[in-house]
């Protein structure tokens, strides 16, 4: 029988973690999410109607909303107890009008309930205690809903008539893009600076060695640049070679280290990335696990509190925890004689509650061993580690500096070192850095020395340097300077550098940004022709404005019009922009990227390589931007948009040949397709616009019939062998040994220690892979095709057969057939599957938490797309998706009609895109705006 009481939160999972706390009074329902949203179509948001905003159900909503409805019904209370932060009191705000507009709650209360961890004695803390919805935060969360909107589908469609090719622009992706293409730019820019240093080798009286390092040459102090030369280096060699040397000076001192504060949603996101390789979006699934719950031993336990805040304060009942634990496990010294108070410093702090902290530190990491998954355990433990260091106390260390001296003092060197005398917090934890250049000395301990210690030199060993460009952007480093430049907030971190990808701006290497060509046109455009709303301080004092509308300090609709107003002149100016004018725009602001300065005796890399007379230039085209000669038509030498001979392997000067096969004596050459570089056996084949072959006209027979129609014979040359070069092999680096190895692949490895049959390996349509029997295993990107060996192809092998044998797990019966619904893992990922029926799971969904309701709709969906492709689909094509712009998607909705818009002549194709364009909204930008209001952890529960 349902309760009295209907309690709404978010997720599946966290109704049925709290559903175990309250008695049987309540009916605890998930609303799966966001239940509605601004309709992805131009006019959702009219500023010439004061900012009036249209709402509509998501795809999926109506269900899990009739659903609420009907609960509702029966009660007498309503508590709205979604997550305690700005996203959790809108999705409560919306609830609430919701329940408003269908006269559910005319007669029944309606309060908001919030709790900062999901452990029994929280939830009915909180229950005892309810407050209405906030407005301040409501208005905050319409006024940044809507400038994103606003931002998104009025920027967007300006990028794709002037810029063709390119995604969409955000209003805070834009600014994070920025980040990332600017820092290449100032890489590839920077010159290195040579200078070099002496290290010197000495042993005490005692006969222990050490090295000191030269600081001071005839009475002068050395810098960093002290040394700029070999010359300067050698001439300060012979210095020092002829003189003896003692000690002059010891300096000791004892300095005192302090624990970090706990972990902030953007901290745990830069430590998950140093220490366990996690990136942004998986560390935020990760917690989002553990913070709605975990089955411990038949008990559903939240482990961590609540994981989207800037708040590093901790309640008193955690601190005293905390000081217990370590007392216990450490012993006395090791707690301070006061609690530590920590206050948040971030630019833009917003969120009230408390850090991150395992909701009981006498759960240990070790005692969950075999209740949580591999990333779930690395994480709790990361957390429990962070918390309990950040109450323990501080680290003593002895410094030790030795300076060394010629009796004229005209030479010096010093040493130096520290030692830990007392480790602290060090025991349990140490927070790492990005890109520090400073010397770890801590493990570095020097030998007992008093002043006036006679030293026996050893080798003098001068080394040359260089000073280094500042490193890209890790995941880590970039949320970090987001936080510090006060831009985003904690829950959009994951989200926007998710969007970056996905929108193919940037890519990922060796956990590094690399901003992608693309990413680099748009930010070159923004900059040029909207400089204002990619600024980093325009963007970080909009987020303080958005944080006054919270506060009640300032309307929310008085930020949206001063935003708007000088926003929609910029836009508007635009209207005139010729293409010719922002192709020169951008061909100033990245020649030096795309042609960069030839070294001496080198080509000049704007001449074209064909006719040698045009000078190569950007381009635009439908399909994007790429490099042309000037000459065109007359010279059609075209080239995808890339650096010449850079590490991606663009051939701008056509095939290259790198000898011939030693067996067929063909050319083998490496060579560029649409596709990316690849190799060639033979010579390519005749171009489709050769000659004809003559061929024998036949005359008509006296009867007058028609002759019988003769089977085409072809006599065309075989297809030259082909190999696609594997990821991260660079086109320019490519032997005649290496090419002719990759064109004998598939190679056989050996055989399998088990089933004796053969193992090979091979490249495909999807890259390297390994093959034994009908398994099929991918490489990854550390393996080499050519090089793996039997050990490592069995265990790869043994990971696939393991997946693969995986039960399918049953999630229930289908409602009206009865039959059962399964998820499973195959060739294209996790699926439900009901009958005939397979259903994807999206890529934002962790498939674990996939409840039979959703497979149930996923299924639906599944059976309706079918339908829809024979035919039976209704007239009007879907809405635009958030992965590409509206003319490509109405592309990939309509196949059918591709060839008809080919036929179509040039001026009304270009009246149709016209159309399509104003008709359709910019389907991307929202999508993003989305993203940065919405975390993937919580796009999964919807």
């Amino acid at each position: 029988m349902p309760g009295s009481n209907v309690v709404i939160v978010e997720s599946p999972a966290k109704a049925k973690t709290i559903n175990k706390y309250l008695g049987d009074d309540y009916t605890v329902i998930a609303s799966f999410g966001h239940v509605r949203d601004l309709p992805a179509r131009d006019g959702s948001v009219r500023p010439d109607d004061d900012f009036a905003m249209d709402w509509e159900l998501g795809d999926r909503s109506k269900r899990h909303i009739d659903d609420i409805a009907k609960a509702v019904k029966s009660a007498t209370r309503i508590y709205l107890a979604t997550d305690p932060d700005r996203e959790g009191e809108a999705i409560a705000w919306h609830l609430s009008e919701l329940l408003r507009d269908k006269h559910l709650s005319d007669d029944r209360e309606v309060q908001r309930v919030t709790f900062n961890e999901i452990t029994k004695s929280a939830v009915q803390t909180a229950m005892a205690n309810p407050r209405a919805v906030s407005q301040e935060l409501v208005d905050a969360y319409l006024a940044r809903r809507a400038l994103d909107y606003l931002v998104g589908f009025t920027l967007s469609p300006v990028l794709w008539r002037k810029l063709p090719g390119s995604r969409s622009a955000g209003r805070v992706q834009s600014v994070a893009l920025r980040l990332v293409c600017e820092r290449e730019s100032e890489i590839e820019i920077f010159k290195p600076q040579e200078y070099w240093s002496i290290a010197v080798g000495f042993t005490t009286p005692g006969g222990v060695a050490f090295s000191a390092a030269l600081t001071q040459l005839d009475g002068k102090k050395l810098d960093k640049f002290g040394l700029p030369t070999r010359a300067a280096a050698e001439a300060a060699v012979a210095r020092i070679q002829p003189q003896l040397f003692a000690v002059s000076a010891v300096e000791r001192k004892q300095s005192r280290r302090n624990p970090s504060p706990p972990f902030t949603t953007s901290t745990l996101q830069q430590e998950a990335s140093r220490k366990l390789g996690f990136g942004a979006t998986r560390t935020m699934r990760t917690a989002q696990k553990l913070y709605e719950g975990i089955d411990i031993g038949g008990e559903t336990v939240g482990l961590i509190t609540y994981m989207r805040t800037d708040g590093v304060s901790l309640s008193q009942e955690a601190i005293e925890s905390a000081r217990s634990v370590i007392g216990e496990q450490f012993g006395e010294r090791y707690v301070p004689g006061q609690p530590r108070v920590y206050k948040t410093t971030a630019k833009n702090a917003q969120e009230a509650h408390e850090a991150i902290r395992p909701t009981d530190l006498n759960r240990r990491p070790d005692s969950l061993t075999g209740a949580l998954e591999s990333d779930e355990l690395r994480l709790y433990e990361l957390v429990w580690k962070r918390t309990l260091a950040s109450q323990m106390e501080s680290a003593v260390l002895d410094q030790v500096a030795v300076d060394i001296a010629s009796p004229s003092k005209d030479v010096v060197l010093r040493a130096t070192g520290s030692v830990v005398v007392f480790d602290g917090f060090l025991k349990v934890y140490q927070e790492d850095r990005d890109d520090s250049a400073e010397d770890d000395q801590q493990e570095r301990r020097l030998p007992a020395m008093e002043q006036n210690d006679a030293l026996a030199r050893g080798d003098i060993a001068p080394e040359q340097h260089f000073t280094q460009p500042p490193p890209r952007y890790s995941e880590a480093s970039l949320v970090k300077k987001l936080e510090e430049l006060g831009i985003g907030r904690p829950s959009t971190y994951a989200s926007i550098l998710q969007v970056l990808q996905d929108r193919e701006y940037v890519r990922i290497d060796k956990r590094r940004f690399f901003p992608e060509d693309r990413g680099r046109l748009v930010t070159a455009f923004l900059e040029n022709f909207f400089h204002r709303y990619v600024e980093y301080n325009f963007t970080a004092n909009l987020e303080n404005q958005l944080d006054e509308i919270s506060d009640g300090k300032i309307n929310w609709k008085t930020v949206l019009r001063e935003f708007w107003t000088p926003f929609d002149v910029a836009v508007n100016g635009t209207k005139d922009l010729t293409i010719t004018q922002v192709l020169t725009t951008l061909d100033e602001e990245l020649g030096s990227h795309f042609f960069p300065a030839p070294t001496e005796g080198g080509h000049d890399p704007r001449v074209c390589p064909v006719c040698h007379e045009g000078r190569l230039g950007l381009k635009l085209g439908k399909m994007g931007a790429f490099i042309g000669c000037a000459r065109y038509p007359e010279c059609r030498y075209t080239r995808p948009l890339a650096v010449a001979n850079d590490e991606s392997g663009a051939l701008p000067e056509g095939p290259r040949e790198l000898g011939p096969d030693p067996d067929s004596g063909l050319p083998v050459t490496v060579r560029r397709g649409p596709f990316g570089a690849y190799i060639q056996l033979g010579p390519a084949p005749a171009p489709a616009d050769a000659a004809p072959a003559p061929v024998a006209v036949e005359e008509k027979p006296a009867d007058g019939k028609k002759p019988k129609a003769k089977k085409k014979v072809k006599d065309e040359a075989p297809k030259p062998k082909r190999v696609s070069l594997p990821k991260g092999m660079a086109a320019g680096d490519v032997d005649l040994d290496t090419a002719l190895r990759l064109l004998a692949l598939p190679r056989v490895i050996g055989p399998h220690p088990e089933t004796n049959e053969e193992i090979s390996a091979g490249i495909g349509r999807f890259g390297p892979y390994l093959k034994h029997g009908s398994v099929y295993k991918s490489l990854t990107p550390d393996d080499d095709v050519l090089m793996i060996g039997i050990n490592r192809a069995v265990d790869l092998l043994a990971g696939a057969a393991k997946k693969a044998s995986a039960p399918a797990k049953t999630l229930g019966d289908h409602p009206k057939t009865g039959k059962p619904i399964t998820m499973g893992s195959g060739r294209f990922g996790p699926y439900v599957k009901h009958g005939s029926v397979y259903a994807s799971i999206p890529k934002a969904t962790e498939p674990d938490s996939v409840t039979l309701e959703q497979a149930l709709e996923l299924i639906e969906a599944k059976i309706a797309k079918d339908a829809a492709k024979k035919g039976k689909a209704p007239k009007e094509a879907e809405p635009a998706t958030a992965d590409a712009g509206a003319d490509e998607t109405a592309a990939k909705k309509a196949p059918a009609k591709k060839a008809a818009v080919k036929k179509a002549p040039a001026k009304a194709a270009a009246k149709t895109a016209a159309k399509t364009t104003k008709a359709k909204a910019p389907a991307e930008a929202p999508a993003e705006a989305k993203a940065e209001k919405a975390p993937a952890a919580r796009k999964k529960a919807s």
